[in-house]
């Protein structure tokens, strides 16, 4: 199961709460989507956008006590099988191999980035996921990456190469 959102507090009395996704799949809070929870499912009635997440009707939760209690819960779904997306879970623990079949180490972490996200290598690479070009979830992630994005570790502190 992998962490889609987070309850963040009530809305209103009648058992709506706000949703904060960490998943750019807003089906993930479409009508009839079940998430899972440390305390059981929850099964989405409604949604609808509100200001940087959703308003989420759960059939389980139908007043203002049960939302509260469902404040700060993570909601967790199955992965969507979708193969022309790159998933953070398929590439966490992968490792990195550049064009030319060079191991730069496995990933660690994927930022956040406005431009493009950044895969993060134990060996301390920071690589844009705009240059994945193949992906074997877990075990393997090529990239094809311009020219010196791997030599930044050759220059000296200063930016002068005393080669």
């Amino acid at each position: 199961m992998l962490e889609v959102g987070r309850i963040t507090r009530p809305h209103g009395v009648r058992g709506d709460v706000n949703v904060l996704l960490t998943s750019n799949r807003t089906e993930r809070v479409a009508k009839g989507a079940v998430l899972q929870t440390d305390n059981g499912p929850l099964t989405v009635r409604s949604s609808r956008p509100h200001k940087s997440g959703f308003i989420v009707t759960f059939a389980e939760c139908t007043d203002r006590d049960r939302a509260e209690a469902l404040r700060d819960t993570i909601l967790r779904a199955e992965p969507i099988d979708d193969p022309d997306e790159l998933w953070v879970h398929e590439l966490i623990g992968g490792v990195v191999v550049d064009a030319d079949g060079i191991d730069r180490g496995r990933v660690t972490q994927v930022l956040e980035n406005p431009a493009s996200d950044i895969l993060e290598t134990d060996a301390g690479y920071l690589v844009p996921v705009q240059f994945v070009t193949a992906v074997e979830a877990g075990e393997r992630v090529e990239v094809d990456t311009p020219d010196g994005l791997f030599n930044l570790d050759d220059e000296e502190p200063d930016g002068r190469d005393d080669s």
